[in-house]
């Protein structure tokens, strides 16, 4: 597992919502959470935001606009968790290793980061992979 050293979790639960501009609203302006960044798509929906409080983070995204995350969320519920690791691909023979049902494979992200994603036994979605944003803790 990667360090959690320069402000940067390693953990991040991934909520997918509806709305979610009016989640962003209701959790930064009603539960503590600081906007650090907000990403939207052409048409306004939000393709992804990192909301921080204390030395955590979350990261939200809209619901329907489609990728991969999009589909495996679809009857998974809204949440997801992502994992920071050092080696993806290490990682990622284990769970192979351990018959885990894989999603994606390890993929070289637009945004640099290493990821691949995984279903375990309840049907929640994990991501592990290099991206580590820094939280400013």
């Amino acid at each position: 597992m990667a360090g959690t050293g320069g402000g940067r979790p390693s953990i991040y639960p991934t909520l997918l919502y509806a709305d979610a501009k009016a989640a962003i609203r209701q959790l930064t302006e009603t539960l503590g959470f600081t906007e650090l960044s907000v990403y939207e798509g052409e048409d306004g929906s939000v393709l992804h935001a990192e909301l921080v409080q204390g030395n955590g983070a979350v990261m939200v995204g809209s619901k329907g606009r489609g990728g991969v995350f999009d589909a495996a969320m679809k009857d998974s519920g809204t949440a997801g968790v992502y994992v920071v690791v050092d080696d993806v691909d290490a990682h990622h023979r284990r769970a192979v290793d351990h018959g885990t049902e894989i999603l994606m494979p390890p993929t070289d992200q637009d945004y640099g980061s290493r990821d691949y994603m995984a279903r375990d036994i309840e049907g929640n979605v994990w991501s592990f992979g290099t991206y580590a944003p820094e939280t400013g803790s």
